[in-house]
């Protein structure tokens, strides 16, 4: 016994100063998900606050994933730095995640640092979505478990090797060019670097494909989120010193001149104090809150409010958050110890008692990432040295503190049996099942579109929201890609009349509209009409991220894996199962265009295209850049102006092409979680032999869809 527990000690201490390479112990977690633990972990972790339970059901029906690897053959090194994670390298992989990137798609070769910022710049890895995760389009996936600041090395350093062994050697060069020059082929392995880990867990995601391993991150975590149907629609964000009256006369705006809305924000000055927060209303602005509230809600409007989540002394959540708070203050205000339940508790019963429950159907949670720390200039944030009574410090509660801000939030209208839309400028790792849409300061068309793929492979909702813009052109090209996102948000904070009356500030706000005001305006209904229209299926896109985990907007190298020309297309989208999309920015006229394998259809003209081939095209500033793919069956309703609880689409079904066509949509009342209980339909779509043909099954008792025409495409 005695030479025994000599030998446990020898292991233990060669653990320690990382002399032993140790692979840890593994669990099956479900079906294609595989964890390796070893060490002493964190007790602080994405996966620790994940409190969704897998959708194991769906997670059995996927096919049986193979690694292009031996599971045994990822490292696990532990030492007196912390931990490092080695993970075979395959030369020709293809790698993609590491959370919400706004500068990079293609990671192979790369060095990321997924780490929350409030302005992402410079490619460094920093985030609004620090997921520490990435894919291979090998066809598995790897989650670093860990709220700790991780730096990756995507196959972008050599090892020293054994005397002789020079297969993965870096060639000189004679220049500086060539010296600096990055060589993305040098590793085969990607190396996770977490500093101050004591032990780690690694969540490993089998495929058999790129689309199978989301879906299958996705489902682990609860299966994708489920909007209310109404926050498909049209939100918009009035100026920030709006009053009661002001935001009455913009809701009447909309409903005058019949442009959809469906949710108007209100900005800091509702409340009495902003910075930090008192979360009590404005009396001076609202005088009236509840009437305002019902006011807006019989108009057919929801209401939005922005906040963040310090706590100022002013606010009735001050003292009873004074001993659940860091041990640092942000403008003056506390931040909740959100990592303690009885926290969350306080701050959501006083929003739940004071604001949901008196109709407030949504909120924007601001500035919960971090202070820019590319520079030294931007300290407004709390230091990573905080520290909290649950025992979580101020670098976890960073990376975690978006994560858990809407989950707070969220959990309220979970109580309650009543959907959501939110926004948030912070999450992380399994956040799939929450109905919070990112947004961010930055404001660079390209990298806007690049995050919507980005999003599918982080389980992460992207708002490429509208402000400012250069010209009309700038505004209409952002406006197109609003439209084909996953949240179409103007957001006018610092603007009396909407945007496309205006799109000079102070002209704007002097009420000195553009002459060509009328033009634009009619320009800018066309195209929230097809968004309207669209809303059938987009929800049965966010139906499948939910029941099936299939990401609805992503990247074509998620459906088209082996095609080599999808491997760095950054700007083009899957939206659903059928549609493509190619947004252009104020910068272009025209656009090249890459079609996959299969014909496609111009939406704009019916023209046809062979796919695996480029071309180019020129669509105006009102023709959404998209094309279908053929064999679809696209239900596109007519366009209305809201969307009510007791709204009834009217449907032409659109047929693709001469082959018989299949196609679903999901049906309830969009406003309710009934669905998990079984309230739903499915509308099953089928043309065949030149008929279409509707078969409705489900529990629902109501009906949302009407499919009024049909009509084939040739």
């Amino acid at each position: 016994m005695k030479r025994y527990s000599t030998y446990i000690i020898i292991i233990c201490v060669l653990l320690q100063m990382g002399i032993i390479n140790a692979y840890g112990q593994t669990t099956l977690m479900a079906a294609g998900v595989t964890k390796i633990s070893n060490g002493e972990i964190d007790q602080f972790t994405p996966y620790a606050f994940c409190n969704e339970q897998p959708a194991k059901a769906e997670l059995d029906k996927l096919p049986t994933g193979k690694f292009p690897f031996n599971i045994t053959d990822i490292k696990i090194t532990i030492n007196k730095r912390g931990v490092v994670v080695e993970v075979p390298l395959d030369p020709r992989e293809q790698l993609y995640g590491f959370g919400m990137q706004i500068g990079s798609f293609n990671q192979r070769g790369l060095k990321k640092r997924p780490i929350v910022n409030d302005n992402p710049l410079n490619d460094l890895g920093y985030t609004h979505g620090p997921a520490t995760f990435y894919v291979s389009n090998k066809g598995y996936g790897i989650l670093i478990n860990t709220a700790r600041y991780t730096t990756f090395y995507c196959g972008s350093t050599a090892k020293l090797k054994n005397t002789g062994d020079t297969s993965t050697a870096v060639k000189s060069g004679n220049s500086v060019e060539e010296l600096y020059k990055n060589n993305r082929k040098t590793s085969g392995y990607v190396t996770a670097d977490i500093p101050g880990a004591k032990g780690i867990e690694v969540f490993v995601f089998a495929g058999p494909d790129l689309k199978n391993v989301m879906q299958r991150y996705n489902l682990f975590g609860g299966g994708g989120a489920l909007p209310a149907i109404w926050g498909l629609g049209v939100k918009y964000r009035v100026k920030a010193d709006f009053n009661q009256s002001q935001v009455d006369k913009m809701a009447a705006y909309f409903r005058d001149n019949h442009i959809p809305c469906d949710v108007l924000g209100l900005e800091p000055k509702w409340q009495t104090a902003a910075y930090s927060c008192s979360y009590v209303w404005n009396k001076d602005l609202f005088p009236t809150p509840n009437k305002f509230i019902d006011s807006m809600k019989s108009k057919g409007f929801h209401l939005n409010l922005w906040e963040h989540a310090f706590v100022s002394p002013k606010s009735p959540l001050y003292e009873p958050l004074k001993n659940k708070a860091g041990n640092y203050l942000v403008w003056n205000g506390l931040v909740p110890d959100f990592a303690d339940s009885a926290a969350s508790r306080i701050f959501a019963s006083y929003h739940q008692a004071t604001f949901v429950q008196q109709g407030i159907s949504g909120f924007k949670m601001d500035e919960c990432d971090n202070s820019n720390i590319s520079f030294g200039s931007d300290t407004w944030s709390f230091p990573e040295l905080s520290q909290f009574p649950s025992g979580i410090d101020g670098e976890q509660m960073h990376q975690l503190f978006g994560l858990l801000y809407q989950k707070t939030i969220y959990k309220i209208y979970k109580r309650l049996n009543q959907r959501t839309y939110l926004d948030v400028r912070a999450s992380n790792a399994f956040a799939s099942s929450y109905p919070a849409a990112l947004y961010s300061d930055t404001y660079v068309h390209e990298e806007y579109i690049r995050m919507i793929l980005n999003s599918g492979f982080a389980g992460m909702i992207w708002s490429p929201e509208v402000r400012e813009s250069n010209s009309v052109k700038d505004f209409m090209r952002r406006s197109q890609t609003a439209v084909l996102s996953a949240q179409t948000l103007f957001n006018s904070w610092y603007l009396k009349n909407p945007p496309w009356l205006q799109i000079n500030r102070e002209k704007n706000n002097k009420g000195e509209l553009m002459d060509n005001a009328q033009t634009v305006e009619a320009d800018v209904r066309q195209l929230l009409n097809f968004r309207m229209s669209l809303i059938p299926y987009l929800y049965n896109a966010f139906a499948e991220y939910h029941f099936k985990g299939i990401p609805p907007f992503r990247a074509l190298v998620m459906d088209y894996p082996e095609d080599k020309n999808t491997y760095n297309l950054s700007d083009e989208y899957m939206i659903g199962n059928a549609i493509l999309a190619a947004p252009l920015t104020e910068k272009q006229d025209e656009r090249k265009v890459y079609l996959p394998q299969g014909i496609w259809y111009d939406f704009n003209t019916n023209q046809t295209y062979e796919g695996g081939k480029e071309y180019t095209i020129k669509p105006t500033l009102t023709q959404l850049p998209i094309f279908i793919k053929a064999g679809t069956i696209l239900p596109l309703a007519k366009p209305v102006e809201h969307v009510a609880p007791d709204t009834k689409f009217e449907i032409i079904c659109y047929v693709y092409g001469h082959a018989d066509a299949k196609a679903t949509l999901f049906e309830d009342d969009g406003i309710t979680f009934n669905y998990e209980k079984g309230g739903y339909n499915t509308l099953n779509l089928t043309w065949n032999k030149n008929k279409g043909e509707v078969k409705r099954e489900g529990k629902f008792k109501s009906t949302r869809y009407l499919i009024k025409k049909w009509q084939l495409i040739n």
